[in-house]
């Protein structure tokens, strides 16, 4: 339990329920997307010769689902800038909150059976990390959005 509760969010009740909902043996679940599937925090797809049909997440663990479900919203008010905070927000700029708040569940739940399989704490990966991933990306959208705003850029990178 102290070592889950290095992930920004989990608290020691929230811990309790994850320890009394999976365990801490995790050879029952080979990937993180078992346990993810298992606890039905991953959409399902329903496909039939090409059209795509539904997208709704799996019934699953319900008590593990609203847990972690509680566990994001507490991660997204830490003062500390954390990876979680910083993918919610990326994805609700392009969906929902509520599909953003259970893909970070679905998150949280990577990073619980990485820790447990390796049995090591929690490392973030920032707030930044997404700006750090894809920078050429990132200076290419905020080129085009200050030419839409009518302004000239002449970039060089900084020594």
């Amino acid at each position: 339990m102290e070592l889950l509760q290095t992930i920004p969010g989990v608290a020691a009740d929230l811990a309790r329920i994850i320890v009394a909902e999976i365990g801490v043996d995790m050879s029952r679940f080979p990937t993180p997307g078992h346990l993810v599937s298992w606890a039905g925090l991953c959409p399902r797809l329903d496909e039939s010769a090409g059209k795509i049909g539904s997208r709704k997440v799996l019934k699953g663990n319900k008590w593990l689902k609203s847990a972690l479900r509680q566990g994001v919203h507490a991660a997204l008010r830490c003062k500390k800038r954390n990876y979680f905070q910083a993918q919610y927000h990326r994805i609700k700029g392009r969906r929902d909150g509520r599909k953003a708040t259970t893909a970070v569940a679905a998150s949280i739940l990577t990073a619980v059976h990485a820790m447990l399989t390796q049995a090591k704490p929690y490392r973030d990966l920032g707030n930044v990390y997404y700006l750090k991933r894809d920078k050429e990306k990132l200076v290419a959208r905020l080129a085009r959005q200050a030419r839409e705003l009518g302004y000239e850029l002449h970039l060089q990178q900084a020594a």
